[in-house]
């Protein structure tokens, strides 16, 4: 069976190569297909497209979801236990 994909070898520091293959599993992909997506969306253009888009988001609805974020804040912050009661 011949297949049109090439091999290589990449050398990492440890710390890098569990980040991306912990990074790959949060994605659903394994390592080869995440560095392969890596590799596509940053020489397409698509990467960049994303970065602009979310750029976008930000400059349009960016005191929103400062906003949004500061309700979710205080509606999960830990409350203090009072004083003098049992724990």
């Amino acid at each position: 069976m011949s297949s049109d994909r090439k091999q290589t070898q990449l050398r990492l520091a440890p710390d890098i190569l569990a980040a991306g293959k912990d990074a790959a599993a949060a994605r659903g992909l394994d390592f080869t297909k995440y560095i392969e997506r890596l590799i596509a969306e940053d020489t397409t253009g698509a990467r960049a497209a994303g970065m602009a888009a979310a750029q976008h988001l930000i400059d349009n609805h960016g005191d929103f979801l400062a906003d949004l974020e500061a309700d979710l804040d205080t509606q999960h912050a830990p409350t203090p236990r009072n004083r003098g009661t049992a724990a």
